[in-house]
């Protein structure tokens, strides 16, 4: 009798979980209906990206119900339907390459659906092999995040530019997009290293909170003195942005949204000052109001996605710039949008560490296993990153007559490859283990992101294309 009282509960949770879980996959379902900006895509292609994203999208929602619950019934339905969205996202490449006579390479655009395609592949054959079963909390989410912004990034297929016509563009960027996937999945072992580790939830929750302060500090920059928020225009006949000169786009204000930021801005400050506080004195009262404030920070990221996606992907507003009323779509604003959803996932994965610490400790590999992974994903992604980086000066003296132009992407391409040298020399000569080491390839992936991302829309260059 005690154990079908205490299975009831259990059961009753689950069922709840399953409810939402399928809630979610409805609504990634209807969001076409909700404004979902159409792929410049052929229809085919835009049709199986927006199925690899329900399909992906379902798998994340299935892998954190398996980290919540521990439910092995959970982490077969997450692979499945990993599954399901990597045979889409493979089918999409196929549609892309046949469409554009040529591998998808040539822009930010097919890196991203090739990148995507790889985290999927390799997500599946970590799981398999090695049976760490909740690797896809962390590359799911990315996965997503990276089909979100196709969904968003000009996507037609134009002729290659005179720089791109060469053989050396495949192996460099096949080189790149491995290379990073593999660096993507370092970073998800390296944080449940950190789990298993007993490394203090406290610390996650001050890193979880510094990541959002940096993401809508980000969107501060954005903010204009009548309150609302900047985005660029948006030429609907065009279907790209509207710039008054080069790299100078046309921007208009959103009443209202700039004050909303700004409250989700603050409401991400004072968990991390409440956590910096209660740790640096050693009050748990603190730290137990910092995850309560954390809470209602989550819901207000939450709020404030909606309201920028109501308002954002359709309308006519004012500019600063110019006379007269202009369109704003989600295509002109890829990375405000991709940064608030990234960032409203990392904050329900600390929700879910917080409430279920135990459980997934229990469900990780030991600490030993998942600190080994680390070191031999890394193992294969820095000959990866050192054959781009050939690949890639070599094809340069072809074109331009010289191996280095210390492009920006150049520059941060070899500052990521001495990140993971550091990590590999440290590890090798100095040998580091465990928590350090962890800390290493979780900064490598962060220069990763910014030498794929940051310095493709933030640096012009030689690689302005990529």
């Amino acid at each position: 009798m005690a154990r079908a009282a205490a299975a009831e509960p259990t059961s009753r949770r689950n069922n709840t979980l399953l409810i939402l879980v399928g809630l979610a996959v409805v609504f990634l379902v209807l969001t076409p209906a909700l404004g979902m900006p159409k792929s410049g895509a052929s229809p085919d292609e835009a049709s199986l990206l927006y199925g690899a994203l329900v399909f992906y999208a379902a798998a994340t929602a299935f892998y954190v119900g398996f980290a919540v619950s521990g439910n092995d019934p959970y982490a077969r339905f997450a692979s499945l339907a990993t599954w399901v969205g990597f045979a889409a996202n493979t089918l999409a490449v196929a549609q892309r390459w046949y469409v554009a006579g040529r591998p998808p390479f040539s822009n930010i655009y097919e890196m991203l659906l090739s990148f995507v395609w790889t985290l999927a592949a390799l997500t599946l054959f970590v799981e398999r092999r090695y049976g760490v079963k909740v690797l896809g909390t962390v590359t799911m989410p990315l996965a997503v995040v990276g089909v979100l912004l196709m969904q968003l990034l000009p996507s037609a297929v134009r002729p290659l530019v005179p720089a791109l016509q060469s053989t050396w563009l495949h192996i460099h960027v096949t080189l790149a997009m491995l290379g990073y996937a593999a660096c993507a999945i370092s970073f998800a072992l390296a944080l449940m290293f950190l789990i298993k580790d007993k490394v203090r939830t406290e610390t996650f929750l001050a890193a979880t909170s510094a990541m959002l302060v940096g993401i809508y500090l980000g969107v501060a920059t954005r903010f204009d003195p009548s309150g609302g928020l900047r985005v660029a225009a948006w030429d609907p006949a065009e279907g790209r942005e509207i710039f008054l000169a080069e790299r100078t786009p046309l921007l208009v204000v959103i009443p209202g949204l700039g004050w909303l930021f700004f409250l989700v801005l603050a409401s991400a400050v004072v968990p991390l000052a409440l956590a910096l506080w209660g740790v640096w004195n050693r009050r748990e009262r603190a730290i137990e109001w910092a995850n309560r404030v954390f809470v209602l920070s989550t819901f207000v990221q939450g709020l404030g996605l909606v309201a920028f996606l109501l308002r954002a992907r359709d309308g006519m507003y004012p500019s600063g710039q110019a006379d007269g009323l202009f369109a704003t779509r989600l295509g002109a604003s890829p990375f405000l949008l991709a940064g608030m959803v990234s960032g409203l996932a990392a904050a329900l994965l600390y929700l879910m560490l917080w409430w279920r610490r135990a459980g997934l400790e229990r469900m990780l590999p030991d600490a030993d296993t998942l600190d080994r992974l680390t070191y031999r994903t890394i193992g294969i992604a820095f000959p990866l990153l050192t054959l781009m980086i050939a690949a890639g000066a070599y094809w340069a003296n072809r074109t331009w007559g010289s191996y280095w132009s210390w492009d920006p992407k150049e520059t941060w391409a070899l500052i990521t490859w001495l990140v993971y040298a550091g990590y590999l020399h440290m590890r090798m000569a100095r040998g580091w283990r465990g928590r350090r080491a962890a800390y290493f390839a979780i900064l490598g992936f962060a220069v990763v992101l910014f030498t794929f991302f940051g310095v493709t829309y933030l640096l012009p260059g030689l690689h302005a294309y990529a």
